[in-house]
């Protein structure tokens, strides 16, 4: 299957950190810093016009860290993820459009999913690893444990509200893969430049993971 493994690492690192980049040019001293953490995946959302030039500047500066697209909600940013070098992208929910451009891609796709309609969606695509957005919104481990009967096929990486604090409950489900967190790259650690900051966080979490997988 396509895009197994960009997925087997994404559930080897266990946590990947979700970053919001304003500047291009903190992107690769930032995965440089996560690296030297433990992690060796990223996702850079394009919530910022600075994003694509972030994904560029990871691809072809830090190849050892993998780069995934995030916030991807139209075909045509799927073409431009991929232009950029991004190895797997991430959506916020689901839909026919980009899940056409993202097979045409030929990138591994975690599209967003909340409700069962959502997972039946999903699967009805062959979609089997989804994005659980916003996790703690939605219903948290309580909610993926319900749909994990209806569609035992499913794996998750839950995103939103996920925390240090509770990485744990999510990591201990079957049907987690990984979670997706902003808590590991704070704005202002970003705006201070304080990669040491980053890098400690990020050897928590990953310590964190590794103690809960045994």
């Amino acid at each position: 299957m396509s895009g197994e493994p960009e997925i087997a690492r994404l559930k080897a690192c266990g946590v990947v950190p979700v970053v919001v980049i304003e500047e291009a040019e903190v992107a690769v001293p930032l995965a440089r810093a996560l690296l030297a953490g433990g992690i060796d995946v990223i996702e850079v959302t394009l919530r910022r016009p600075a994003a694509l030039a972030a994904l560029e500047r990871i691809a072809h500066e830090v190849p050892e860290i993998l780069s995934v697209a995030g916030t991807v909600v139209t075909p045509l940013q799927v073409a431009e993820v991929k232009r950029v070098g991004a190895q797997a992208v991430v959506s916020p929910g689901f839909s026919e459009a980009v899940d056409e451009a993202m097979r045409a891609a030929g990138l591994p796709w975690l599209p967003g999913v909340a409700t069962a309609s959502d997972c039946m969606r999903a699967v009805s695509a062959g979609r089997i690893t989804c994005k659980f957005f916003p996790a703690e919104q939605a219903g948290g481990t309580p909610a993926l444990k319900a749909l994990s009967g209806p569609f035992p096929q499913l794996k998750f990486c839950p995103t939103g509200g996920v925390s240090l604090a509770n990485l744990a409950d999510y990591l201990a489900l079957p049907q987690v893969i990984c979670v997706g967190g902003s808590w590991l790259v704070p704005a202002d650690a970003v705006a201070k430049r304080d990669w040491a900051r980053v890098t400690e966080l990020a050897r928590e979490a990953r310590d964190a993971v590794k103690a809960i997988r045994g």
